[in-house]
């Protein structure tokens, strides 16, 4: 990619930063084709050329360039890279309607672009008439490729993914070194964007100027996951996680590839409230999902992460009769919707990550009974919820999938949590081959885990997963995922989250989709001294997580106990809601802080979550989100007076004042700290 801005080419590429369009003038006696297209409201213009037998394409907003010229196409196996000639065919088409989700973060999405679909004329067999599609909104664009001219059931390999993104300026990226062997569980790093090496996506820039980009993938379906690579010089380009043999993906024609998107905006809080990532996949597959039901949970988790009970089999086995007994009696008490069990099933004992071919999905430990405890949950208004970690081991689970869902839905476990703990990178295949996380073959996978599930009435929570890239549309049950580093860092002490984290993530992560962070430690030090091996934050940001962190299922992590010595902060927990009619990111910059509003799905009550980085702030915040002429009670759970997250993590201060969407609200934000606000409709 970089070669596109040799001297020579520079001379040949000029810019037209004053007029309404963006203008690339090829190099002379070039055989070049080009044509572009706007946004809806002419906001981003989306031009492609082919010139010198590559196809290119470039980005600008408002009359002023995003993306510089950047490479376009596939290569497969068996001929040479393509070179194309001509822009062959032209289509173009546009929408504006709106769907509804059956939950999510908003209940109604406008979908709202103009489509450009270019054929492409190319020189080999399987590049001879390619085409790329781009849909253009005003806050972003996506494009993928498809290959309708290769011969139905036709075997082909791609073996080089030339897509690349060249933005236009100085950028800072928030990033982690891509196919590291913890998946995607890194702390960001901060850095000029050219000193990105391979980064997993999302992929965030800010430029100089305060423009956001987020480059990322949509509708990733039977397709290795994509990473972007860095040229040293602020060019991106595709690297695909390959099978064993080198091979990208192995495909059958005719076929398509995921969306490429790039989501651009004035701020950081316009990119967290895109909606492109979901338009840009199919409509719902599985037809009624209203037994796909959002909620609150609680469960045995915590007490093994912090060695108080074990998942392996004995005296100390956590998932017992009793013990499940009491947190079903816990969650029915206080008003949550399930029960996660972890370590209830055959296979824990010993190295269960090294044997993870061991793990039975269908037969309990003796000291657990499937059947009995499901039926007591019911009885008390409570769903067990299921937990299925494969230790990677992938052919294994997927021989008993079949079978394990049929039990799940005969005992009315409605959720089941996956997991995949295992280096990426040391997946066995059938075959003997060692596969990574979101290869193709896990892609796949994971698709297949949904689908099976589905048929069950059943929704997957996964961890450890293939990356969020808005199948939640398609496949409704695929109901949150992990895909971050969480709160079992916080256990572990190797070293924790630190504040910065949790106003990050709300711009990086999870503009990918929901996460499932398991918020709610009350117990922030847990007997731990040293500031590195405990939960780096405040009580009132373990409060807000609840509405900055959007997951559909969360989870009230901590032990009940701890819930119970401290009422008053737990009724937020008990009162926030996780499915809603409304969400806005209304203020924040990345790794500093960020300030999130949501109203309930079905109510007229709003929630507002405030977290702020390891540096205290005032935050000035205008009500205009509320609906005007009416009266709210502001229900505010702030750090006290005291409060920091190194040296006074509990200090909370609960107050109450009546507020309407003519009023601003002053909140200080201490140290590592937060604030989390019920807005009660009172008239």
């Amino acid at each position: 990619m970089s070669s596109i801005f040799t001297p020579a080419r520079l001379k040949a590429v000029r810019w037209a930063l004053g007029g309404a369009a963006l203008a690339l003038v090829p190099s002379a006696g070039a055989a070049a084709t080009r044509e572009c297209a706007q946004s809806p409201s002419r906001t981003i213009e989306v031009c492609v050329t082919v010139d010198q037998g590559r196809a290119l394409y470039t980005v600008a907003r408002g009359g002023r360039p995003v993306i510089a010229p950047s490479a376009l196409g596939l290569s497969f196996a068996g001929e040479a890279a393509p070179r194309f000639a001509a822009i062959t065919a032209v289509r173009r088409h546009s929408v504006d309607n709106s769907w509804e989700q059956p939950w999510g973060e908003e209940r109604v999405i406008r979908d709202r672009h103009n489509e450009l679909a270019l054929t492409l004329s190319g020189d080999t067999a399987l590049n001879r008439n390619p085409t790329v599609v781009f849909r253009i909104f005003d806050d972003g664009l996506g494009f993928r490729y498809l290959y309708d001219g290769i011969q139905a059931g036709r075997a082909v390999q791609v073996t080089g993914d030339s897509t690349s993104f060249h933005p236009v300026g100085e950028y800072q990226a928030w990033w982690y070194d891509g196919l590291g062997q913890e998946r995607d569980e890194y702390l960001y790093t901060q850095t000029d964007a050219r000193r990105i090496t391979l980064a997993e996506t999302p992929l965030t820039l800010r430029r100089s100027d305060g423009l956001h980009l987020s480059f990322h993938e949509a509708g990733l379906v039977d397709f290795p996951s994509m990473l972007l690579a860095g040229d040293g010089a602020g060019a991106l380009t595709a690297r695909l996680m390959p099978w064993p043999d080198g091979v990208l993906a192995k495909k059958t024609g005719p076929f398509a590839t995921p969306w490429r998107t790039i989501l651009i905006g004035d701020t950081a809080a316009a990119l967290a409230d895109s909606r492109i990532e979901l338009n840009l996949n199919e409509p719902n597959k599985l037809g009624d999902v209203s037994w796909v039901k959002p909620g609150k949970y609680v469960g045995i988790w915590w007490e093994m992460h912090l060695q108080k009970s074990t998942w392996g089999s004995g005296p100390t086995h956590g998932a017992n009769n009793a013990n499940v007994r009491r947190y079903i009696d816990f969650a029915a008490k206080y008003g949550f919707d399930g029960v996660l069990v972890e370590g209830w099933n055959e296979g824990w004992d010993g190295d269960w990550i090294a044997n993870g071919d061991k793990f039975s999905f269908t037969r309990s430990y003796p000291d657990f009974d499937l059947p009995a405890l499901s039926a007591y949950a019911r009885s008390r208004g409570v769903r067990i919820i299921g937990h299925n970690e494969t230790g990677g081991g992938v052919e294994n689970y997927e021989r008993q999938l079949e079978q394990a869902m049929a039990l799940y839905e005969r005992n009315g476990v409605s959720v089941v949590k996956t997991g995949y703990v295992r280096h990426s990178g040391d997946i066995v295949d059938a075959a003997g081959g060692k596969q990574w996380f979101a290869g193709q073959y896990m892609v796949r996978h994971h698709l297949k885990v949904a689908q099976v599930a589905a048929r069950h009435r059943i929704a997957i929570d996964a961890h450890e997963p293939v990356k969020d890239t808005g199948l939640r549309r398609t496949y409704p049950n695929m109901l949150s995922r992990e895909g971050a580093r969480g709160q079992e860092f916080n256990a572990w002490g190797r070293p924790t989250n630190p504040p910065e984290h949790m106003t990050i993530l709300p711009f990086t992560r999870l503009l990918g989709g929901p996460m499932d962070f398991t918020p709610g430690i009350f117990d922030l030090t847990f007997g731990k001294e040293k500031l590195e091996e405990r939960v780096q934050s405040t009580l009132a940001t373990q409060l807000a997580e609840y509405v900055v962190v959007y997951s559909p299922v969360h989870m009230a992590a901590d032990l009940p106990e701890n819930y119970e010595a401290n009422p008053r902060a737990f009724q937020f927990i008990r009162d926030v809601p996780t499915d809603w009619d409304i969400s806005r990111t209304l203020q924040g910059e990345i790794g500093d802080f960020v300030v999130v509003a949501r109203r309930q799905r079905g109510g007229e009550d709003w929630y507002l979550g405030a977290i702020t980085d390891e540096n205290g702030r005032d935050v000035a915040q205008p009500l205009t989100f509320l609906e005007p002429g009416r009266t709210y009670e502001a229900q505010i759970y702030r750090d006290g007076p005291n409060a920091d997250f190194r040296t006074n993590p509990q200090d909370l201060l609960i107050e109450r004042k009546q507020v309407t969407a003519a009023d601003t609200l002053s909140v200080h934000l201490a140290p590592g700290g937060g604030a989390a606000i019920r807005f009660k409709l009172l008239r």
